[in-house]
């Protein structure tokens, strides 16, 4: 959530700094209402004050012989109107807080403004593999290794979705080995969280009240409860409403568990197989951070899931987005795209974010810092990897002319040493 001061002492910073993120903003119904709201919080605490010094005088008043009748008629009128101004005063905080909950986090002063188109790419590693042969795509290729069952997939559950069978399950299970590995040599804690979770959690991370429908919520469940598009939203909540020591920052944490979205995408040719799915898995990374060591974790685990990708040798490059294609919650992305042969395109496999203190006001998350006041932490999360698109990605830049793959060396521990996986023989 945006610093509501911000929004007031600096208005058409706020406005020009949304904008980048193609987001039209007029701050005047915020100021209004913050205007209104100190009014009525000054009449309240007036009208309590006359009502305290009232009571008070009645002993004097009685001593004195005086009528005291008054002065409860009184106590009592201005409890009556004190009683309409605290509920307008509810009101308009609600509506206060209805306005600047939906706002997006903004964007680093650094970012460009625009969409997509305004990406900015930063690195490349490798080279897109020049084959000398007619190379297959991903879904061919798991079909015919018996890697991947497709259609039994749809049979149980439908479009969207799919089955690893055999040496695709070891695989799979094997790259999520891998990153945990990774992260656990790293010094990042690791956590398994739970995979339904309360509304709370989901506007703490941002994505509730704007974006309640993309998720897949448990009917006739009461209070609401969904099930996580992204290990993210959990982390992100393990500390919320609790205050850290600054001497416990930053905390690392990751985590494995399967992703659940409700749009499993446009089902184009290009994007069918394991592209998008309703259902993926992904170790998730998440650090809580000081604002002073916010940058720095930012570039270790950019640093962290290009590694993971350069220990399986595959091409891909590292792109900074523009602050209008930055996700609603964050101030600042970097994309990691892995080369896909078959669609001649890069896909995203990992993005690196900084929610700065986005999250942590959402979800009262603070530090102790050493001067002794309170402070709200930094949130970062970043893919560490989602599968998906990196099991493609592997089959397919490392196919072989006779239709087997090569498995990179980084994996083969977890596969009791095996190089090379070879077309069913039917």
């Amino acid at each position: 959530m945006i610093d509501i001061k911000l929004i007031l002492e600096r208005p058409e910073y706020v406005k020009e700094a949304l904008a980048k993120k193609l987001w039209d903003f007029d701050p005047k119904p915020i100021i209004d209402l913050s205007a209104r709201r100190l009014e009525l919080l000054k009449e309240v605490e007036a009208n309590k004050a006359e009502q305290n010094n009232l009571s008070k005088s009645v002993p004097q008043v009685k001593k004195n012989g005086g009528d005291v009748q008054a002065i409860f008629a009184k106590v009592k009128s201005l409890a009556a109107l004190n009683k309409e101004k605290e509920e307008e005063l509810k009101k308009v905080e609600a509506d206060l807080k209805a306005l600047v909950e939906v706002l997006p986090n903004l964007p680093d002063d650094d970012l460009l403004g625009g969409g997509k188109e305004n990406n900015t790419p930063i690195y490349q590693f490798g080279e897109e593999r020049k084959f000398g042969f007619t190379p297959k795509d991903h879904v061919t290729l798991c079909e015919s290794l018996g890697l991947i069952d497709y259609k039994r997939a749809g049979k149980i559950s439908g479009t969207g979705t799919w089955i690893y069978t055999n040496l695709g399950a070891r695989i799979e299970w094997a790259l999520l080995n891998y990153f945990i590995e990774t992260h656990l040599n790293d010094g990042y804690e690791m956590i398994l969280p739970p995979h339904i979770l309360n509304y709370q959690s989901g506007y703490t991370a941002g994505q509730f009240p704007k974006f309640e429908e993309d998720v897949f919520w448990l009917e006739g469940v009461e209070p609401r409860k969904f099930i996580l598009p992204t290990a993210e939203t959990a982390l992100v909540n393990l500390h919320r409403d609790e205050i850290l020591d600054v001497k416990d920052l930053p905390r690392k944490y990751f985590a494995y568990t399967p992703c659940y979205r409700k749009e499993a995408g446009s089902y184009r040719t290009e994007e069918r197989g394991m592209i998008r799915g309703y259902q993926f898995d992904k170790v998730e990374m998440v650090q809580y951070t000081t604002e002073e060591g916010s940058d720095a974790a930012f570039d270790e685990m950019v640093k962290k899931a290009q590694r993971l990708l350069e220990g399986l040798g595959l091409t891909y490059h590292l792109d900074k987005l523009a602050a209008g294609d930055c996700s609603h919650s964050m101030a600042r992305t970097y994309d990691i795209e892995v080369w896909i042969p078959s669609m001649g395109i890069y896909k995203e496999v990992s993005s690196v974010s900084n929610a700065r203190d986005y999250q942590a006001r959402r979800g009262m998350i603070r530090y102790r810092g050493e001067d002794g006041k309170i402070h709200f932490c930094h949130t970062l999360n970043g893919s560490g990897l989602a599968t998906s698109r990196v099991f493609p990605a592997l089959v397919e830049q490392y196919q072989q002319e006779d239709g087997s793959v090569v498995i990179p060396e980084a994996l083969r521990k977890y596969l009791g040493g095996l190089e090379v996986i070879k077309p069913i023989k039917k």
